[in-house]
């Protein structure tokens, strides 16, 4: 299994970047994508999941209303698209494929990271 995430970049706080995780390698009907990401210093978090075959999406609080999560199934790929970007949004931000849900289910497969730097 292959994730490989791009999109990540440099961008004025109030602005918007959209992140991308290309899928391949098996099917992920039964599986969750999810987005974390790891600020310097800080532990990893949850910021996004979704059902690959549709619905169950959650937000963390901190990214609720500004950031969506989607997924192209024709495509393998699942986006992020945050608007609206803070400083504290700044991270190294991770795709992933988790088991069950990536709140409390296991990782599976983790993609490289993006870098997002947020100015203020």
């Amino acid at each position: 299994v292959q994730l490989q995430a791009f999109g990540g970049g440099l961008v004025q706080a109030g602005g918007s970047l959209r992140l991308s995780c290309a899928a391949s390698g098996r099917t992920f009907n039964n599986y969750f994508m999810g987005w974390f990401r790891q600020a310097p210093g800080k532990e990893r978090e949850l910021v996004a999941h979704i059902r690959w075959s549709g619905g169950y999406t959650y937000y963390a609080n901190s990214v609720k209303g500004r950031f969506t999560i989607s997924r192209d199934n024709a495509k393998n790929t699942v986006y992020l698209e945050m608007s609206s970007l803070k400083p504290e949004d700044a991270a190294v931000y991770y795709c992933a494929v988790c088991l069950l849900n990536c709140i409390t289910s296991r990782v599976d497969y983790w993609g490289q990271g993006t870098e997002v730097t947020v100015s203020s």
